[in-house]
């Protein structure tokens, strides 16, 4: 990745602005999102600017750019249309180790402004890296019109009720079941149609169903040819709720990026074609886990006396071309 995604805590956000035009006017409404802890520093603002200022009373340094102003500051933006100025506003910021963005000038940012679909507290940042702005755009404009607007009451009553589920649901893969089927069933579509009442009261009443603990099981995923596209839908489902992969370097290492980010990972030096590490997968399936076993190809493994032997649930999933 030539940027790491990153989100920052706006309630610790300092930020400055520098410039007071329209651009500038576009970076504080952005700005103004999140926090209203934000600094102006232009001699002469134009009407835009000078709205947000008075109507978020937001600090105002009524001179051009001078040295000396950002040293507790935290995020800089260069918001003018003189090069002079950015380049000592980045190497000021530079020399403070301060974040800055310099409109239109990604070789001068320690950082780039993404694009963002808002359903608060929901929030999706997309970035092209700069390399393509009208992809990006028509990207935007696809996830746009798929996301419902009320998708941020489902994450508000997901936090409102996640300490009730966390203390009757034990197991982290049990949890992530009930939530899919809560937020995709009846309770979802009842919290997106702003019926919340009710779907509160079906999320108790399902909360008193005695649930099971979890049961290990291992799924064995031959790729085929190994290219992510090609994933089928069953498999992908599978390495969402992994909670342990074992791969060979004969596996697209591109496919990992499809397993759930905090299941344990475990790449063997071993190719699977020599020798598959049953013992190792068998353990942590009776201790509950869903392990996912990705092979490269589609040669069928030979029989193991122990993985025969168990009672783990077991599965083979042919996925890709």
């Amino acid at each position: 990745m030539k940027y790491f995604p990153i989100f920052l805590d706006a309630r610790k956000i300092n930020a400055i602005v520098i410039g007071g035009g329209d651009v500038a006017a576009r970076k504080i409404e952005l700005l103004l999102k999140s926090t209203s802890k934000i600094t102006v520093m232009s001699n002469d603002v134009c009407p835009s600017v000078m709205q947000l200022i008075k109507q978020h009373q937001l600090s105002w340094l009524t001179h051009q750019y001078k040295e000396g102003f950002l040293s507790d500051k935290n995020l800089v933006i260069a918001a003018t249309n003189n090069n002079q100025v950015n380049q000592a506003v980045c190497e000021e910021a530079t020399q403070l180790k301060l974040l800055i963005n310099v409109v239109d000038q990604p070789n001068l940012c320690s950082y780039i402004t993404p694009a963002i679909i808002d359903r608060s507290p929901i929030l999706i940042a997309m970035s092209s890296s700069g390399s393509a702005p009208i992809l990006l755009r028509m990207l935007r404009e696809q996830i746009e019109k798929t996301l419902p607007h009320g998708y941020g009451r489902l994450a508000e009553f997901s936090l409102k009720f996640r300490d009730h589920v966390k203390a009757r649901i034990k197991g982290l893969r049990n949890r992530r079941t009930f939530w899919e089927n809560t937020l995709r069933g009846n309770i979802g579509q009842a919290i997106l149609s702003g019926n919340t009442t009710q779907a509160e009261q079906q999320l108790i009443h399902s909360l008193k169903v005695k649930i099971s603990p979890p049961e290990g099981e291992i799924v064995f995923i031959h790729t085929q040819d190994g290219n992510p596209d090609h994933l089928t839908l069953h498999a992908h489902r599978e390495m969402q709720f992994a909670d342990a992969v074992f791969y060979d370097n004969d596996v697209n290492s591109e496919l990992i990026e499809y397993i759930r980010r905090d299941a344990d990972k475990y790449p063997q030096k071993t190719l699977s074609t020599i020798m598959v590490n049953y013992q190792h997968a068998i353990e942590l399936a009776e201790k509950g886990q869903k392990v996912i076993y990705l092979l490269a190809g589609c040669t069928f493994l030979p029989q193991n006396a122990s993985l025969s032997n168990s009672e783990i649930n077991k599965k083979i999933i042919i996925s890709g071309a």
